[in-house]
């Protein structure tokens, strides 16, 4: 089962949450994700436990406890197509970038104060 852990101090390291975990279980992985240019912790991660009996005690214990100064959040993780966001973002464009001009949708549109007519 994988387990969002979300709320977690930009300190948090991949280790930390295997550390914080593992007292549950077994951990198939744990990690933190980091933005891809700096390197910096985006301030969640997953840990993915082989048992989801365990998996569910983790989460009921977790949830709510403090990890290096801040008061995580941790459930079960949600593929991406249920979490809405990831899916409302796959099919946004961005505006046409003309005042007044729709916005966004399947239709779409440049981005930009360039208008809207392509090879003009």
């Amino acid at each position: 089962m994988k387990i969002y852990v979300g709320n977690l101090s930009y300190d948090v390291v991949d280790e930390d949450l295997k550390t914080s975990f593992e007292q549950f279980g077994v951990i198939e992985e744990a990690f933190v994700l980091k933005d891809k240019i700096s390197g910096r912790s985006k301030g969640f991660g997953f840990v993915e436990m082989t048992n989801s009996e365990e998996a569910e005690t983790a989460i009921e214990k977790m949830h709510g406890a403090e990890l290096k100064g801040r008061t995580i959040k941790v459930n079960e993780a949600k593929p991406k197509n249920e979490k809405g966001f990831h899916g409302f973002r796959s099919g946004f464009q961005g505006g046409k970038g003309s005042a007044g001009g729709s916005q966004g949708g399947p239709q779409g549109g440049k981005i930009g104060n360039k208008g809207s007519n392509r090879g003009s």
